[in-house]
């Protein structure tokens, strides 16, 4: 399975609001300088994390993206639905009634496609995973490999 850099980003994201969420809303554009980014397009990201109720925007001059909920409250599958949408990763398209696969009989027909559960059964675990781990936890495992993370974080933001 392949998700799109928006997910990274929106991750990435997601931890920078949670480290600095006690010095207020952080503009899109600094958000992306950060990572240097085009800020539109990281915009496009916060903005589907916003309609998923993961951040919230302020408006104004000194408005700007903060966390809707506590890190433990956001799950990693709550980021990655909020990008890739929540549509399942593979769809069965039923091609085992084509060509000459088509001679198959209506009773096997009657059954689910094996690949298809092959496949649910996988994607299921993984969004199991996904929903697992928090932001919080995500956090936590950043500081254990790099435990100056969050204050380098706030250093950047404060100094901005």
């Amino acid at each position: 399975m392949r998700m799109s850099e928006g997910v990274e980003w929106a991750v990435h994201s997601c931890l920078i609001l949670a480290w600095v969420e006690d010095r207020g809303p952080v503009p899109t554009a600094r958000l992306a300088s950060r990572y240097d980014l085009p800020a539109p397009y990281l915009n496009k990201q916060l903005q589907a994390l916003g309609r998923a109720g993961i951040v919230t925007s302020i408006p104004g001059p000194k408005g700007g993206f903060r966390l809707a909920r506590r890190p433990e409250r956001i799950t990693m599958m709550d980021i990655v639905a909020a990008i890739e949408g929540p549509d399942e990763a593979f769809r069965c398209t039923e091609i085992r009634q084509r060509g000459s696969a088509g001679d198959i009989t209506m009773r096997a027909l009657r059954r689910p496609c094996s690949v298809a559960s092959a496949m649910r059964t996988a994607e299921l675990a993984w969004r199991r995973a996904l929903a697992a781990q928090t932001l919080a936890d995500v956090m936590t495992e950043t500081e254990r490999q790099l435990p100056e993370a969050g204050d380098r974080v706030r250093r950047w933001f404060d100094r901005s």
